[in-house]
């Protein structure tokens, strides 16, 4: 049994496993475990106590000792539902951004239309917009594929998030230099014009 467990350890990339799940929070998912070579036996070993990996929800793990933060819940949601192809969007995007008091009953999450079979875990809310996210939409916060500060404030504004919050989000952005008033109108083209001309009343003291 020891040679086993040896061998066990041997084939594990640690280093591999370390640098993936620091990109994400501290967390990864089964499958990419098993892409390291923590198979299930592995897995199983390490999550026991002293081990090396800890149970974070079902089908998704986390480094024992990886610092916590106060999004853990949003980065957990983001892995658990793929962080090759999830974006964190929407309110949970202004979470990150740190823009107004908006604190989401769900993480809100972003997926290609093509993904459409895939179902959305407890707490999260699955987004599928017609017209896929451009990469330049897409930013690296905190460790997570987020979109852009002026696409966040495009989606909550389209989509009926309390307008009180969404002037604040705005107002926040544009203060802290977050974003310019030209940069949100380039961003709006192509948007529908309730979008723009909703866009364009909060902008129209700027």
């Amino acid at each position: 049994m020891p040679g086993i467990i040896r061998q066990m350890r041997d084939r594990i990339d640690w280093e591999g496993v370390g640098t993936l799940a620091e990109g994400q929070a501290g967390f990864l998912t089964p499958r990419q475990a098993r892409e390291l070579g923590v198979g299930r036996n592995a897995l199983a070993y390490h999550v026991r106590p002293g081990g090396r990996l800890e149970r974070a929800a079902r089908g998704l793990y986390r480094l024992r000792f990886f610092p916590g933060s106060p999004f853990d819940h949003v980065a957990a949601a983001w892995v658990a539902t793929g962080p090759e192809e999830a974006v964190v969007t929407h309110e949970s995007a202004l979470e990150l951004y740190d823009l107004a008091d908006v604190i989401p009953d769900e993480v809100h999450l972003t997926l290609s239309r093509e993904r459409r079979s895939r179902r959305a875990r407890d707490g999260v809310r699955l987004h599928r917009p017609r017209t896929p996210l451009r990469e330049e939409e897409v930013r690296t916060v905190r460790g997570m594929r987020v979109t852009s500060v002026e696409r966040t404030l495009l989606d909550v504004l389209q989509d009926a998030t309390q307008p009180e919050q969404v002037d604040a989000a705005i107002s926040q952005a544009l203060d802290r230099a977050l974003t310019t008033p030209a940069r949100l109108r380039a961003a709006a083209r192509g948007w529908p014009a309730t979008t723009r001309r909703a866009l364009e009343r909060r902008l129209a003291d700027r």
